[in-house]
């Protein structure tokens, strides 16, 4: 058995990060080339590219996306890969594309192809993570993260810090989209400031 002064990769994902954040990436963006160089694009009708695309594609940098964020950088070479795949390319000359990959982004009823937006795709992936650590604080991951960087708050009160890891940077990035999209359910109202804090008035007590 091989012996290992450290694991580089836990479950895929790098358990060290260094300053250079785009590096750790690299993985996912060679995995998505190996997996598009292999396919015979010339064979493959327009519905063939787009179930490969949206099922296969898509889906690799998924687990990443929702512990970090991704440079936008390492966004638009996924998207470019897929934009040249799904347009073709003539040995190494590309085909004209004739819509950009944000039109293609659009959902089918509105015109477009209904491809994610890897963007708001990892936006809502943090987000998700972001709202456990506010519904499930007792949890593992919420004790931990309480304990190192909020220990006298709650997370939508807490600050980003100077030390934090990649990992919490990228989730407090979505905490601004929580905040967005969350409204405080008046009970006995003790722990709601009504004057900053949106708030919603009981059923009962709006008839």
């Amino acid at each position: 058995m091989r012996q290992v002064d450290r694991h580089e990769k836990y479950l895929g994902i790098p358990t060290i990060v260094g300053r250079s954040k785009k590096a750790i990436f690299e993985a996912v963006i060679d995995r998505i080339w190996k997996k598009l160089q292999g396919w015979k694009e010339k064979l493959l009708s327009r519905a063939g590219k787009e179930i490969l695309l949206k099922s296969v594609i898509q889906e690799i940098p998924t687990y990443l996306m929702g512990v970090y964020k991704f440079p936008r950088d390492t966004i638009q070479r996924i998207q470019s890969a897929m934009a040249r795949f799904w347009w073709g390319s003539d040995g190494f000359k590309r085909k004209t594309h004739w819509r950009s990959w944000d039109d293609m982004c659009t959902l089918k009823c509105f015109g477009g192809m209904g491809f994610k937006d890897l963007g708001v795709f990892n936006d809502a992936l943090l987000g998700r993570q972001a709202w456990r650590l506010v519904k499930a604080s007792n949890s593992l991951l919420g004790r931990i993260f309480k304990a190192k960087y909020y220990p006298r708050s709650e997370f939508l009160e807490s600050s980003l810090g100077f030390a934090g890891s990649f990992s919490w940077r990228s989730i407090w990035s979505s905490k601004a989209l929580i905040k967005e999209g969350i409204i405080w359910k008046i009970g006995n109202g003790k722990k709601v400031n009504l004057w900053s804090e949106p708030w919603v008035a009981d059923e009962g007590e709006l008839q």
